[in-house]
C-alpha cells in the first residue's frame, strides 16, 4: 500500500475509488485513520460507539482527516507499516484483508493492476468469510463460491466462480467485480450485495 501511495499523481488522490462516494484520498485517510489514534483516543472512541465498524464511524474518522495533506498521509504509512492495536487482531489478518481490498478500491479506477500472491490472497479469503465488518458469509449465503485461480471454495448451493481477487472483493461488497464473476449462482449473490449495500 506505501509503495501504491507513494507512486500517486495528485489526480489520481483526487479520482473517484470502487469505496462508495470517496476519493482515492478518502479511502487512504480511511484505511490509515485509526492507526494514528493513541490507545486511549481508541479507547473513549469505543466507550462513546464512535469507533465501530460501521459507516458512520468511517465517515466521521476520514471528515477529521480532510485537511491532512498527502504527505502527512503517506508519512503516516510509513510510521505504521507494522500492523498494531485493532489491526492487528486475529494473527494481522485484519490489516491483510482490510489493506488488500483497499488497495483494489484504488488500483481498479486508476487501472493499476497487481496480482496478489496466493499466500496473501488465501488467508484473507478464509478471514473475510467470518470478518464482522467485511459479512463475507452473509453475502455469500446461498451460494458457493469458487476461486478458480486458487482452489479455494466457501458455501453451498449454485457456484459462483472467478478469480480469487475478484471473489474477495464480492465478500467486501464491491459490485463492480460481478461482470467478472460466472455460475449460475451470480444473479443470487448479486441481490445479497444489493441487500447489504
Amino acid at each position: 500500500m506505501l509503495a501504491l501511495i507513494e507512486s500517486l499523481a495528485a489526480d489520481q488522490w483526487s479520482a473517484q475509488s470502487l469505496c462508495g462516494e470517496w476519493t482515492v484520498r478518502e479511502v487512504v485517510a480511511h484505511h490509515i485513520g485509526y492507526d494514528l489514534l493513541s490507545g486511549p483516543e481508541l479507547l473513549t472512541r469505543m466507550v462513546t460507539g464512535r469507533a465501530d465498524p460501521g459507516p458512520r464511524s468511517n465517515r466521521r474518522r476520514v471528515a477529521e482527516l480532510s485537511e491532512a495533506s498527502t504527505d502527512y498521509l503517506i508519512d503516516a504509512y510509513r510510521g505504521h507499516l507494522r500492523p498494531r492495536g485493532l489491526a492487528a487482531g486475529f494473527g494481522s489478518r485484519i490489516c491483510l484483508t482490510d489493506c488488500m481490498i483497499h488497495q483494489q478500491d484504488i488500483r481498479r479506477p486508476l487501472n493499476l493492476p497487481r496480482t496478489i500472491p496466493a499466500e496473501r490472497i488465501r488467508p484473507a479469503l478464509n478471514f473475510a468469510t467470518y470478518a464482522p465488518p467485511l459479512r463475507g458469509a452473509i453475502r455469500g449465503r446461498g451460494v458457493r463460491l469458487v476461486a478458480d485461480d486458487l482452489g479455494w471454495t466457501f458455501g453451498r448451493g449454485p457456484e459462483v466462480r472467478g478469480t480469487g481477487e475478484a471473489i474477495l472483493l464480492a465478500m467486501g461488497g464491491r459490485t463492480v467485480v460481478l461482470d467478472e464473476l460466472q455460475g449460475p449462482g451470480r444473479d443470487r449473490l448479486a441481490r445479497n450485495l444489493s441487500a447489504l449495500a
